[in-house]
């Protein structure tokens, strides 16, 4: 298994560059374009879900991880700041956590297996596994 690591600022803007990497990935390990698309969105509502949803502010960084395997693709994405002190400029959560339940909902229905776990430092972790 290859494996490939992306440490991002928790800057919003920076969540379109985190989908076209995860597509590209995707698409390198041989899946079809509805499946990187998939993957693309379960990732996106990730990376909301641990640099954002339930804190006041972003987090200065979150960590992805992705382990490829021809037809198989494990990603995770973890919270990996000391503080979530980048400050919310409008509130893309204005219900936060409910829309976070949404977006959990959301990477559910996307990938095969998903797991919501604490790392052993208390962050917020999300891996996902998806299936050719």
């Amino acid at each position: 298994m290859d494996n490939l690591k992306f440490i991002i600022p928790g800057k919003p803007e920076y969540l379109t560059m985190v989908r076209l990497a995860v597509g590209s990935i995707a698409s390198a390990a041989g899946f079809d374009l509805d499946a990187v698309e998939d993957v693309k969105t379960a990732v996106s509502e990730a990376c909301k879900n641990v640099s954002c949803h339930g804190f006041e502010g972003f987090s200065d960084q979150y960590e992805i991880v992705c382990g490829v395997e021809k037809g198989r693709l494990e990603i995770t994405v973890k919270d990996d700041c000391s503080e979530h002190s980048l400050k919310k400029l409008s509130m893309p959560c204005r219900n936060c956590p409910q829309e976070g339940d949404l977006g959990v909902f959301v990477i559910e229905s996307l990938v095969n297996d998903v797991r919501f776990t604490r790392a052993d430092d208390g962050r917020k972790m999300i891996t996902m596994v998806k299936y050719e």
